[in-house]
C-alpha cells in the first residue's frame, strides 16, 4: 500500500538478506474464541536488517501476526523501534505489534489498539490498551503512532498512517 503512493519501502528480517523470503501466514475470524491460521505467502526480503539505520528512514511499519512475539526478543529490533520513537518519526502497528513497542517501553502515557490478546501487554507497559468492541476495524492514532487490532483495519490504518507521514494523494 504504501508503495502504490510513492514511498519507498524497505522490508527486513534479522537473519534474511535481500532476495531471501519469509513465511506469512494468513489470521481469520471464523467464529471460534480466537483466530484461525493458514498457510500464507512467501514474502520477499528486500534489504539487509544488519546494515538498517532509523535515521535512514521517515517511518517504522510493524506487521502483526506471530511474528513480533519472537521479534520482540531481538535487542536490534527493540533499539531501532526506540529510536523511531524518540525521533517522533511515524510507527504504525497491528495486531500482535504492538508487543514490540511494549518490549522497547515507549507505551508509557499512549494509547494503542491492537488485537484483544495483547491489550494486557500494552496496559503492563504503561499504556492504555484500546478495544475496538470485536469490529477489529478501526485504527487509531495517539501522536506519531498509529495502531489496529487486526486485518480487517487495513484500509483506515493506512489512511490515518498516510496522514501522519503527511503523505499527499491527488486525484
Amino acid at each position: 500500500m504504501l508503495l502504490m503512493v510513492g514511498h519507498t519501502v524497505d522490508t527486513v528480517c534479522p537473519g534474511k538478506k535481500p532476495g531471501d523470503t519469509v513465511k506469512t501466514a494468513i489470521h481469520d475470524f471464523e467464529g471460534d474464541q480466537t483466530y484461525s491460521e493458514k498457510v500464507g505467502h512467501n514474502f520477499q526480503i528486500n534489504a539487509d536488517f544488519d546494515s538498517v539505520k532509523s535515521s535512514d528512514y521517515d517511518a517504522l511499519v510493524i506487521p502483526g501476526g506471530r511474528a513480533p512475539e519472537y521479534l520482540r526478543l531481538n535487542e536490534k529490533i527493540i533499539k531501532l523501534t526506540q529510536e523511531f520513537f524518540n525521533a517522533n518519526k511515524p510507527i504504525a502497528s497491528i495486531c500482535h505489534g504492538p508487543q514490540i513497542l511494549a518490549a522497547a517501553g515507549i507505551l508509557s502515557g499512549k494509547s494503542c489498539s491492537a488485537y484483544p490478546a495483547v491489550g494486557p501487554d500494552i496496559d503492563q507497559a504503561g499504556g492504555k490498551w484500546i478495544a475496538n468492541n470485536d469490529t477489529f476495524s478501526n485504527a487509531h492514532v495517539d501522536g506519531n503512532l498509529v495502531s489496529a487490532p487486526a486485518w480487517p483495519a487495513h484500509p483506515e490504518w493506512m489512511k490515518k498512517f498516510l496522514d501522519v507521514l503527511g503523505t499527499k494523494i491527488e486525484l
